[in-house]
């Protein structure tokens, strides 16, 4: 392998800030460089490709056309550019303090989306959807949540919009991270463990598991159907789909002007994986530099847990979003929709598929995607926060984890790589989780 010659900046800046006049005014939308299109959505009852007027019920007009829009860039509306501006643009750092720690010629950036008020990037999205449901009439979203940073999103931007907010929220993490849930009912939002005993999916669930620690799958069939019940109500999703990963593009676009401050270019991206929404968000921009030919030796890393591989161990099929098989089949990597994961404490990362955008791109080879068990991923986060003083969410650890060996690759080449990774949320609230690794408890599943 060549060694790198590229000349080390003399600096030790640690942050690239940008003005609120830098923030993005359109989102990117990967959909118009795609070589080939995704494959479409397919009816749960026909096994027909989906229209506009399958997706009504759940969703308000604009969403459903910004789901299917090969437009390269969608105007992002003055409301919602305003909302933004209440922490936008977010912060580039380089970890210089890691840097030392690992001894490595490597130059590690990160962009931090800890600091929105719901403690990660799940704001970008949210908001959006509040504007759009609100625009078109909605009273009232329905929504699932993990780990609880999407629900606590939501909550966040239906106060915004005046909107009444419901989370089903994973029974397991319901448990764990209490402080999530009071999060969003200080934001006005009903939050229910799930599976509940509000919905007959919930109900069935119970009857066939009282003690069930419930899945994303699960509290997405209870979502829907509480939404496809009333007619007040549309449902609301912080991942996966097209239009979401759209929204979270203001991450990348920001990140490829504080890159320009840094006088850098990236060789490797790295963020954790999930159903794909901050990764996509971070990603992205850069991605569509390898799809139009202007670069060829990015490297782009998504990173999953082990406990839900969906990406290094799924299949690329036809797989329903939820477990009742009442959303859509869409084509992706998954681990079927009746995957009942283990209960991590990377709660955002146990769903049983991918983003159809990013299952495509990794499949076609420009994606990498790696996994790793939960034990090395906290050691990752303590090192971290030891060097850098921050810390991080278990889902960013990940992504913290892979940047960490890359950078230690280097260090055995002498390669002077460029190293990003997206530090998607904080750690304030998984407390509970650094205790259990701090005292031995963290099991790997």
């Amino acid at each position: 392998m060549a060694i790198s010659t590229a000349k080390r900046p003399t600096t030790k800046q640690r942050k690239f800030l940008l003005d609120e006049k830098d923030l993005p005014t359109h989102w990117y939308n990967i959909q118009a460089d795609l070589p080939v299109p995704l494959p479409p959505p397919l009816h749960p009852g026909t096994g027909q490709p989906i229209g506009p007027a399958d997706l009504a019920p759940l969703f308000p007009m604009e969403l459903i056309k910004q789901e299917v829009s090969r437009e390269r860039w969608i105007e992002i509306p003055e409301p919602v550019r305003d909302a933004y501006k209440v922490w936008r643009p977010t912060p580039l750092i380089r970890a210089l303090g890691l840097e030392k720690v690992l001894g490595t010629p490597a130059r590690i950036y990160y962009k931090w989306e800890g600091v929105s008020p719901a403690g990660s990037h799940k704001p970008n999205t949210a908001i959006a959807q509040a504007y759009y449901n609100k625009a078109e009439g909605t009273k009232r979203l329905a929504t699932e949540t993990g780990a609880g940073q999407w629900g606590s999103a939501l909550a966040l931007a239906a106060r915004m919009f005046d909107l009444e907010c419901k989370v089903y929220m994973v029974r397991v993490s319901y448990d764990q991270k209490p402080y999530r849930r009071i999060l969003m009912e200080t934001w006005g939002a009903e939050v229910v463990p799930s599976p509940s005993s509000d919905t007959n999916a919930g109900r069935a669930a119970l009857a066939k598991d009282p003690k069930s620690p419930g899945s994303l799958g699960l509290a997405i069939s209870e979502a829907v159907e509480d939404a496809a019940t009333r007619d007040d109500t549309k449902y609301s999703l912080g991942s996966v789909l097209n239009h979401v990963l759209l929204h979270q593009t203001v991450i990348g676009q920001e990140v490829k002007k504080q890159l320009e401050l840094a006088d850098e270019r990236p060789d490797i991206l790295v963020g954790c994986v999930g159903g794909g929404s901050n990764f996509s968000g971070f990603a992205f921009p850069f991605v569509a530099d390898k799809l139009t030919g202007k670069t060829n030796d990015l490297r782009v890393i998504a990173v999953e847990p082990m406990a839900a591989p969906s990406l290094t161990k799924g299949r690329y099929v036809y797989d329903f979003g939820d477990e009742a098989m009442t959303t859509p089949l869409v084509k992706m990597h998954t681990l079927g929709h009746s995957f009942m994961p283990a209960p991590i404490h990377a709660g955002g990362l146990r769903y049983h598929g991918d983003a159809p955008i990013i299952s495509q791109l990794v499949k076609t080879g420009r994606m990498e995607a790696i996994a790793y068990p939960q034990g090395k991923v906290f050691e990752a986060g303590r090192i971290f926060a030891n060097a850098e003083g921050r810390v991080a969410a278990p889902e960013a650890c990940h992504g913290i984890r892979a940047a960490i060996d890359e950078a230690l690759a280097a260090k055995e080449t002498g390669e002077e790589k460029v190293i990003l990774f997206n530090y998607c949320g904080h750690g304030f609230l998984d407390l509970a989780a650094y205790d259990d690794f701090n005292h031995g408890r963290l099991v790997d599943a």
